[in-house]
C-alpha cells in the first residue's frame, strides 16, 4: 500500500494515508515524498480534509468493523482496492513482469528491476521492500515496462481474489510454491488454484518462467498454460540452469549452453543457493524482453540486495547484528544457512519472532526447530497477551533443540528479558541474526545498546 501511494503521488495526485502503526522504513520513505501519514482509523479523519478525497484506496488489512471504513460505507464514498486501482490506472498500458511465489518475491523483483534499470529500460516497479539500488520501493517509471511483486494474499475485504489477478502480466515468473497464509487458505491446493488464475491471465505471446524443481508449480502448469513455459532450476533438465561457483557466484546455462557468469559484489550481502535461483529466474524473465544473460550478469554484479534481507544493522564490541524478514520455516532455513556460508564456524545467535498469521495459528510450528538447526543459540519471542500473542507453547515447540541440558533454545514473553539474555550470551566474533516480519519492538537497536554497555 505504501508503494501504491508513492506511485499515485508520482502520477500527480495528492495522497494521504493512515494505518494502525506507522514505522520505518516505509513511513520515512512516504513522508519524504510529501505523503501525509495519519496514525489510526478514526472516522474523524473525514472531517479534517479541506476537500473530500476523490477516492479511498483500501488495503487488505482493513476489515468490516474498522471505524473509518464503516464511515466511508455509511456515507457512500467511493473506494477501491490497491491492486485494482494499480491495474486499472497504471498497469493496463504496460508490459508487466510479475514475480510470484511463496519465498523470494521481494529479492527477485529487486534483481529484475535492477537488471532493467542497469540496461537503460527505465522501468516502473512496485516491490514489497526497499531495494538498496534505489531510494524508494515503488516508482512510476518512464518506459513501457513495469516490474511488480505479485502477492497471492487476498485483495481486500470486498475482493477475496489474490492480488496478482489484477496485474495482467505479459511475463510471469513463478518462483516457488509452498503452503502459507493459513489464515485465508485451507491448504496448498487452494493456493495452487489462485496461481492458476494468474496463469490464465498471461497472453499467448507472453511467457511463464517456472521453477522446474517445484512439484506444486508443475501441478499448476499441468492444469493448462496458454503461453510458452520456460523452466529454471539447478538441474540441466531445465531450460535455464546454473553451475554454482565459489563466493556464491554462478554460471548461467540456457539449453545446456553456458551463457554468462554472475559474480556478486563483495559487499552485496547476497548469498546462498536460493539467491542464485532467484537471480537465474530474473535473468530468464529479462531475456524475454531482449536483455541478454550476459547483460543481466553485468547488472547483477552491481546488485546491492534489499533492506531487511540479511542487512547488517550494526556492530558493537565485535558482535554483528543483522536484520532479516524471514518468518516462514523455509525462509528461516535459507537465511540461517546463507549466513552460515558467510561466517563459517563463527557462532550464530538466532533471535526470532514468529508473528506471521500462519505462525501464530501454529500451522508451521512443527517445522520450526529444523529451520533453526544451523544456529548455535536460539532466542525466540512470543508475547503472552494481545493480538500478537501465540496460540501455542513456544518453549514446548523449541524443546527438540535442547537435547540433554544444552539450553540451546529459549523462549521469552518479555522483550527486555530477551535482549538481556542475548547480550549476556554474545561474545566477540558472534553474529546475531534477528528474524521477524514486523518491527519486533526495535529489538535490533536494543541489542546493540546492550552490547555496547
Amino acid at each position: 500500500m505504501g508503494g501504491i501511494a508513492a506511485i499515485a503521488r508520482q502520477a500527480g495526485h495528492r495522497v494521504t494515508g493512515c494505518d494502525a502503526n506507522v514505522y520505518p522504513p516505509m513511513s520515512t520513505q512516504l513522508q519524504a515524498q510529501g505523503i501525509e501519514l495519519i496514525e489510526g482509523f478514526s472516522p474523524d479523519q473525514l472531517s479534517q480534509f479541506d476537500t473530500m478525497p476523490d477516492l479511498f484506496v483500501i488495503g487488505n488489512v482493513v476489515s468490516r468493523g474498522n471505524p473509518l471504513m464503516e464511515a466511508i460505507l455509511n456515507q457512500g464514498l467511493p473506494y477501491i482496492s490497491g491492486p485494482q486501482w494499480l491495474g486499472e490506472q497504471v498497469l493496463y498500458s504496460k508490459h508487466v513482469l510479475a514475480v510470484a511465489g511463496t519465498h523470494g518475491k521481494t529479492t527477485t523483483s529487486a534483481m529484475l528491476t535492477w537488471i532493467l534499470e542497469f540496461n537503460g529500460y527505465k522501468p516502473g516497479y512496485l516491490i514489497g521492500g526497499v531495494p538498496l539500488n534505489f531510494t524508494v520501493s515503488a516508482h512510476l517509471g518512464g518506459g513501457k515496462y513495469f516490474v511488480i511483486e505479485a502477492d497471492e494474499y487476498d485483495t481486500a475485504f470486498f475482493d477475496k481474489r489474490s492480488k496478482f489477478v489484477h496485474y495482467r502480466p505479459r511475463t510471469a515468473l513463478l518462483n516457488n510454491l509452498e503452503f502459507d497464509h493459513a489464515d485465508i487458505f485451507a491448504d496448498l491446493a487452494a493456493i495452487e488454484t489462485q496461481f492458476h488464475h494468474l496463469v490464465r491471465t498471461v497472453p499467448g505471446d507472453g511467457l511463464l518462467v517456472v521453477n522446474g524443481e517445484e512439484q506444486a508449480l508443475e501441478r499448476v502448469v499441468t492444469r493448462g498454460a496458454w503461453a510458452p513455459v520456460e523452466r529454471f532450476g539447478q538441474e540441466l533438465s531445465n531450460e535455464w540452469s546454473l553451475i554454482s561457483q565459489e563466493a556464491d557466484g554462478f554460471i548461467v546455462r540456457k539449453s545446456g549452453k553456458e551463457m554468462a557468469t554472475v559474480k556478486w559484489a563483495p559487499d552485496s550481502g547476497v548469498m546462498g543457493r536460493h539467491n542464485q535461483l532467484n537471480a537465474l529466474a530474473a535473468i530468464a524473465a529479462a531475456n524475454h524482453i531482449g536483455i541478454s544473460p550476459e547483460n543481466s550478469a553485468r547488472a547483477l554484479a552491481a546488485f546491492k540486495n534489499v533492506k531487511r534481507r540479511l542487512e547488517t544493522v550494526g556492530v558493537a564490541n565485535d558482535v554483528t547484528v543483522y536484520d532479516d524478514f524471514a518468518h516462514h520455516p523455509t525462509a528461516i532455513t535459507t537465511t540461517v544457512d546463507g549466513l552460515r556460508r558467510r561466517v563459517g564456524k563463527s557462532r550464530i545467535l538466532a533471535v526470532l519472532e514468529p508473528r506471521s498469521n500462519t505462525m501464530k495459528l501454529g500451522v508451521m510450528k512443527a517445522q520450526l526447530p529444523a529451520s533453526l538447526e544451523a544456529a548455535d543459540k536460539i532466542f525466540a519471542y512470543g508475547a503472552n497477551s494481545g493480538k500478537e500473542s501465540l496460540g501455542w507453547d513456544l518453549d514446548e515447540v523449541l524443546a527438540p533443540l535442547n537435547s540433554g541440558s544444552s539450553g540451546r533454545a529459549k523462549a521469552f514473553d518479555e522483550l527486555n528479558a530477551l535482549v538481556e539474555a542475548v547480550a549476556m550470551e554474545a561474545k566477540p566474533g558472534d553474529h546475531i541474526l534477528v528474524m521477524s516480519n514486523g518491527g519486533f519492538g526495535g529489538v535490533h537497536q536494543k541489542i546493540l545498546k546492550a552490547l555496547s554497555g
